[in-house]
């Protein structure tokens, strides 16, 4: 979930990116709640899909790393959930998507709060989420990686391996492979939590931590350009003894049922018809990473 590291100059520049990233996103909170403020004051509360065609933009909270929703080096917004919330919102009737960049942990929070009205940024379905927010069904499904020294000297393949190598392990702020890492017997207090995968790679790369967990799409992103890392075959993290196939969706509001079901159905077709395997490949994905799952099926997991 963040965008491909290089040398360190690249990396400088990725941070400056990132911090130009927040500091659009909060100037873009300040008047897409000014959107939204008009847009409530002609249609009735609680039809957020009839105030969002009034207003005709979207707020759409995405973390601020590829390649789910991140600034390019044009400097304009981008990413799978960036594209995907392009096309089918404006196939609902709002053409303008707004996006706004904050730390992946704020996504649900600031959804709650209506800083934004739909949230996207490599989220994972899950259980304790699902009774934060609505998700819309995945569109897509993911497994787990590493982020290791080049090489993997210690061997470092599952969340297992790292318990028995006794391994100094790192992962993102609210991501779930914190608590896969919990799962497999790593003390939470030991598992080192980083902004984001860049600064993962870094710890990575200076031998601070020996690995970096994250999704396989990130991680292979995240060391494209390294010569001191690699990223980790993909793998399936195992909770209470089965494995976890994970799958990412849009987040709303519990009360915007309708905004989710609306959204459903156009992603639905997209899946049918191939057209959302076509917007996702370009950030990374591949078939394998399509899904069938819903997030009905995910909540419950």
């Amino acid at each position: 979930m963040a965008p491909p590291p290089g040398n360190d100059s690249d990396s400088t520049t990725r941070h400056s990116i990132r911090r130009r990233s927040l500091l659009l996103g909060t100037a873009a909170l300040g008047a897409a709640g000014a959107l939204g403020a008009a847009g409530c004051s002609k249609v009735p509360s609680g039809d957020t899909l009839a105030r969002l065609k009034s207003q005709g933009t979207v707020r759409l909270g995405i973390a601020g790393e590829a390649p789910y929703g991140y600034i390019d080096e044009q400097g304009a917004f981008t990413g799978e959930a960036v594209e995907l919330a392009k096309v089918i919102f404006k196939r609902l009737g709002v053409p303008k998507v707004q996006p706004s960049p904050t730390d992946f942990s704020s996504l649900i929070p600031g959804l709650q709060s209506q800083q934004f009205d739909v949230v996207s940024a490599g989220m994972y379905i899950n259980k304790e989420r699902c009774a934060q927010v609505l998700f819309a069904d995945p569109e897509y499904q993911m497994l787990d990686s590493f982020i290791v020294r080049k090489g993997n000297p210690k061997k470092l393949n599952s969340y297992q391996d790292v318990v028995e190598a006794k391994a100094k392990i790192a992962t993102g702020a609210g991501y779930a492979e914190i608590d896969y890492a919990v799962a497999a017997g790593i003390p939470r207090k030991e598992i080192a939590i980083f902004q984001d995968p860049v600064a993962g790679l870094n710890a990575v790369e200076s031998g601070r931590v020996d690995v970096f967990a994250g999704t396989a799409l990130t991680s292979r992103g995240v060391v494209k350009k390294s010569t001191k890392a690699e990223a980790t075959k993909p793998f399936a993290p195992v909770v209470d003894g089965r494995k976890k196939v994970d799958g990412g969706g849009f987040a709303f509001r519990l009360g915007d049922a309708e905004l989710r079901d609306a959204f459903n159905v156009e992603i639905h077709k997209m899946k049918k018809s191939g057209e959302l395997f076509r917007i996702l490949q370009p950030f990374g994905f591949t078939k394998a990473e399509m899904t069938t799952m819903t997030a009905e099926e995910l909540c419950d997991v």
